[in-house]
């Protein structure tokens, strides 16, 4: 029984069986560099206080250092009657420095050690999808100065509504990225409070300084009660569930690209790295990457649900169904950084088929609302600008032709508020032109805010 850091009390051997059941250490290692850092701030932390000498804590942390190199050379096996990666680390520890590491623990469980480690892996994790994130902005901003000249049709329902400039469709991306890296900020305000020193539940009646510790983990703050750290995964399921809104926004792009590709839309290639052919049919290059992308989100999203799912039946304080937790984690995470490591290369090689797009952009009667907001600033009301427009839109369908194509006197007819100078905003080029508001997909208000994002980024 000695073999076990909890086995004093017990009487019996654990059954073979429940170690293989109960153990975490095949997914949870890769909290080994963390687990390592947060024990290292705890040994300092000790040895301020006068709980470990000065030489001892250097022999930990030096030795923790070692640990930490032969871990990641793959030189320490993984045992599961060790259970998990805080055992193994400091087993390790022991084995080398027999009672000196066994004073690594003093003031500290599992419990807030294993939500130490969390909260830092989470924190690194926040950063490295932030800047993701970003190349993913920057792959749609620098593309957007050699799309300038073109226009494509905005779609409400998938049906044509407005015409915009392309770099609007780009400069939107950047926005749902810009709204998800705020979340990720927000989170990470409450990710990096210090849990460090809780202990099991109820803290310690030790002289330990839980605010020195969390300075040293670069920890902003100290988690204010014992109870609530042993159970809080909040952090963890505010992050996935930030994940999963970067998961639908990645989705949304994914799937409008996919229909852009087709021979039905046409508006742009995939460069060929990021597609993937048919085994029976030659002339096949289907969007694998993007429909991967769109299809990977439902384990994201997913994955918050478990989250959820995981932590509502749970009483304070630790629970060992909190184990479960880095799967859910994990996944998302791993998912995610894979979708964002492809994206910016995909944004950057799409080429716009911009012939086949002017071809077919009088299509759709786009100006019709540029006609309309036309009658509007001619004192005509709202409604009845619409009526007269939807009425000049059937009568150009009966006779197959364009709002721009009726002369003036029919346009009079339907309303003697036209003027010669609506052909200044018949036709999509024009009816783009026309939009000013702030926000909108009209040339200054996109060039201003291309503008802006090149400064940001």
């Amino acid at each position: 029984m000695a073999a076990k850091p909890w086995g004093g009390a017990f009487s019996q051997a654990t059954d073979p069986r429940v170690e293989k059941f109960t153990e975490s250490i095949s997914f949870d290692a890769r909290l080994a560099e963390v687990d390592i850092r947060g024990s290292q701030g705890h040994a300092r932390m000790l040895a301020e206080v006068g709980l470990i000498s000065a030489d001892e804590r250097e022999a930990i942390i030096t030795t923790l250092d070692q640990i930490g190199v032969e871990i990641s050379e793959g030189q320490i096996e993984w045992k599961i009657e060790l259970e998990d990666i805080h055992m193994h680390i400091e087993s390790a520890l022991i084995a080398r420095l027999g009672d000196v590491g066994r004073k690594l623990h003093t003031g500290r469980s599992r419990n807030d050690q294993v939500a130490t480690d969390l909260k830092l892996w989470v924190r690194g994790a926040i950063d490295e999808i932030d800047a993701l994130l970003a190349d993913v902005q920057r792959a749609f901003v620098e593309r957007s100065a050699g799309d300038l000249e073109v226009v494509m049709p905005g779609y409400t329902h998938l049906q044509r509504a407005q015409p915009v400039m392309v770099v609007h469709y780009w400069l939107a991306y950047c926005e749902k990225f810009a709204r998800d890296r705020d979340r990720l900020a927000d989170c990470r305000k409450r990710v990096n409070i210090s849990p460090l020193g809780a202990a099991a539940l109820a803290g310690s009646s030790l002289p330990i300084d839980r605010h020195l510790a969390a300075k040293f983990l670069d920890f902003e703050g100290v988690a204010a009660n014992s109870l609530d750290v042993s159970s809080d995964r909040d952090f963890e399921i505010e992050f996935v569930s930030c994940l999963g809104l970067i998961a639908a926004h990645l989705s949304t792009w994914a799937e409008e690209w996919i229909l852009w590709c087709t021979t039905e839309f046409g508006y742009l290639k995939l460069p060929h790295a990021y597609t993937t052919g048919s085994s029976i049919m030659p002339q096949k290059r289907n969007p694998d990457v993007l429909e991967l992308i769109r299809g990977k989100s439902a384990r994201v999203i997913a994955a918050a649900q478990q989250l959820f799912l995981l932590v509502k039946g749970l009483p304070l304080a630790y629970n060992r169904d909190l184990q479960e937790d880095k799967l859910a984690l994990f996944v998302a995470f791993d998912t995610i950084k894979a979708c964002l490591e492809l994206t910016p290369s995909i944004v950057a090689g799409a080429q716009l088929q911009t012939e086949r797009i002017d071809a077919r952009l009088e299509e759709g009667f786009l100006d019709a609302t540029a006609l309309m907001e036309y009658l509007i600033k001619q004192g005509v009301p709202m409604r009845t600008g619409h009526e007269v427009v939807g009425k000049l839109v059937r009568t150009c369908e009966s006779r197959s032709c364009r709002l721009a194509e009726l002369n003036l006197d029919e346009l009079q007819a339907a309303c003697d508020k036209i003027r010669p100078d609506v052909t200044q905003v018949l036709g999509a080029r024009n009816a783009v032109a026309a939009l000013q508001s702030y926000g909108s997909g009209g040339p200054g208000p996109v060039l201003e805010r291309l503008k802006e994002w090149q400064s940001k980024l």
